[in-house]
């Protein structure tokens, strides 16, 4: 469903969801889907941009909103697009709702969809304690990541051309940064986005082809701050992170969060331990033949 709603003349464009009232969002949501959302069960993305609901069905009602001149069409698409995976565990798309919001200068999107009891390891997508994670948690997340790995897709979580800009920004010509091998990922996978006891990979808008081992690179970051962690990523994902495009992939998270900390100044957990790590992968990557 697609659709322009009508607007109250108070209404002001939206900067952030968090921030500002939007009580007339959720009551068109409510209206179009036919459920009644529970308002004390609002969980808001650290972006601004999303807040998911409990609704009265039992479902798990996502809200978004994107600004109407920055329309991205394949993360705005991934949720509809990720119905097609078999094989990994995710919550499943019911229905949605899209409509233009004038006034504010946006356009909304609602999704139903079946609920994750399990909540997310880390808010904030990085930890700084061990989440004590069993063997059959790693097992699921291995088999979730395995299925999605052999689908075919038209969409790029990772493209080569943002890998190589973004390498060579940080690091000159250190490496030759071609990726040999691609494969499709999440191409989100902190610990923001990952479930326990119960392991669920949540958020799809950006999955798509990546370099082999992209998502194991990403959770082997988030993780550095916890040595323990990230050595169990690198010890279960050993055979696509020891391959050449997992080494660019774990470079290309050192480069983020190197490039990040010259702009703002700003240390976290991951920070000392990627400027590290990227010493030792550049090493490796130019002794490779």
């Amino acid at each position: 469903m697609s659709d322009v709603a009508p607007q109250a003349h108070s209404v002001k464009p939206i900067q952030d969801f968090h921030q500002q009232d939007h009580e007339d969002v959720l009551l068109l949501v409510e209206n179009w889907l036919d459920v009644e959302l529970d308002r004390s069960s609002a969980a808001y993305g650290n972006t601004g941009t999303t807040v998911g609901f409990r609704s009265n069905t039992g479902m798990w009602v996502r809200i978004q909103w994107r600004r109407a001149d920055r329309m991205n069409g394949q993360s705005w698409t991934g949720a509809e697009c990720a119905s097609v995976l078999t094989g990994v565990s995710k919550p499943q798309l019911r229905r949605s709702v899209r409509w233009q919001d004038e006034a504010r200068g946006a356009v909304w999107r609602a999704d139903e969809m079946t609920m994750v009891e399990a909540p997310v390891i880390a808010e904030n997508g990085s930890i700084t304690a061990n989440p004590e994670l069993g063997d059959a948690w790693w097992s699921e997340l291995k088999a979730s990541l395995t299925a999605l790995a052999s689908h075919r897709t038209n969409r790029v979580g990772m493209g080569q051309t943002h890998l190589t800009r973004r390498l060579t920004e940080v690091f000159g010509d250190a490496v030759d940064t071609d990726v040999d091998e691609w494969s499709t990922a999440h191409a989100d996978l902190h610990w923001g986005n990952l479930t326990a006891p119960d392991c669920h990979l949540l958020d799809w808008e950006d999955w798509g082809a990546a370099p082999r081992g992209y998502d194991a690179a990403t959770l082997w970051g988030f993780s550095l701050g916890v040595p323990s962690v990230a050595d169990r990523v690198q010890h279960e994902f050993r055979q696509d992170l020891c391959t050449r495009a997992g080494r660019l992939s774990q470079l290309l998270f050192c480069a983020n969060v190197l490039r990040a900390h010259s702009r703002s100044g700003k240390t976290m957990p991951f920070t000392e331990p990627a400027r590290r790590a990227a010493d030792s992968l550049i090493a490796r990557l130019r002794a490779e033949p």
